[in-house]
Parts: C-alpha cells; structure tokens; sequence
C-alpha cells in the first residue's frame, strides 16, 4: 500500500499547482456561465467515494437548474432541452470537470480511479463491491474511462475498474492520464441521452 501514500502526495500536489495555475480560467468560465443561464456556477451532486462514504463532487454548472437530479445524463430522454448553450462547449472539451480539481486537494477524489458513482447508482456500487472498486478514492479519470466511458455497460466497467484496483502503480496512472488527454481532444466516449444507446442496441 505503500503508493496509496505517494499517490495521495501526488495528488494535492499536483491539484494545488492546478488550482494555482488554473485559476484565471475558472474566472473567465465563471463569467460566462453567468452570463450564459440563470443559476450557481458549480453544480454539486452526491457522489459515492472512497469506502462508500458519500461526498458533493464539483462541475461547472452545463445544464438548466430545472434538470432533473441524480440522474446521469445519458438516461435523460432528452437531455438536449436541458444542456445550456456554454454547457455543450464545456462537456465536449471536459472543462466542466475541471472543479474537481477541489475534490482531489481535499482528498475526496484521486486524479486517477474509478469514476465516482451517484449515491444511488446500487448497481454499479454492488458491481464494484465484487471487485474491491469502492475501497479506494474515485478519480477524475480512470482505466474504464479510456475504454469506452458511457458506451461500455456496468457489467464491463466494473471489471475494468477491477483491474484498476489490481493493477494501480504510477506507471499506470501515468498511461491512463496521457490516454485521457488523448481522448479528450478527440471527444471519444462520450454520449448524451438514451436515444443513442437505444439506437446502439437496435443495431445490434
């Protein structure tokens, strides 16, 4: 367990240099998500972290304040009446993750882990359980987010989680942020709302 230590170093290291450096970005945003729609800047939601303690996780505010909540997006019927116009810029480029960086100087989040479940996700929370998921801090990426984020059903990312737990060193982490940016740059994995997974297992 010895890097469960130095990767809880790494992390409010890193996150306190981010915040440091970052924080003209988080004013300009701030700025414009006022300017974009009515309601807070950050948007809070319980989040399930290390042992299943409950936490707020932080994003930049993307959607309307009359969404529904606790519900992740993808499960919306029509989660494109409710994304703000700023919010769409901010969920393809990540930027609205970016409060996060917050969660990790305190300690409620690493920078890489499995991503934190909604409190009431049981699913996925009895899935990770199976595979010792839930006993570590949830990241603000992770080896299930490389490899499929919203398309990849509970079953399969809680086994890549799983491997996760198994495998966590720094060498690995250090893949799985470089694949993240990689990612990110190229919008993969994402998808709003269950037409497209409708549609996906019509396809099939």
């Amino acid at each position: 367990m010895k890097y469960m230590t130095y990767k809880r170093i790494i992390d409010f290291f890193l996150s306190f240099v981010a915040l440091v450096v970052l924080s003209p970005i988080f004013i300009i945003l701030s700025i414009l998500i006022k300017l974009d729609s009515k309601g807070p800047v950050l948007f809070r939601q319980k989040r399930v972290g290390k042992n299943k303690k409950h936490f707020y996780i932080l994003k930049f505010r993307t959607m309307r304040t009359d969404t529904p909540s606790d519900m992740p997006t993808h499960l919306l019927q029509n989660p494109d009446v409710f994304i703000t116009k700023l919010g769409r810029f901010l969920r393809k480029s990540s930027l609205d993750e970016l409060p996060q960086i917050v969660n990790i100087l305190k300690g409620e989040m690493s920078i890489v882990g499995p991503r934190p479940a909604l409190w009431n996700q049981y699913d996925l929370i009895a899935e990770r359980d199976k595979y010792r998921a839930n006993d570590i801090r949830p990241g603000l990426t992770g080896w299930a987010q490389i490899n499929g984020r919203d398309e990849i059903p509970i079953e399969i990312k809680a086994r890549f989680d799983g491997e996760y737990v198994g495998k966590m060193n720094f060498l690995f982490d250090i893949n799985i942020l470089f694949k993240t940016i990689s990612n990110v740059l190229k919008s993969e994995g994402v998808r709003e709302g269950i037409k497209h997974h409708r549609e996906k297992a019509e396809s099939r």
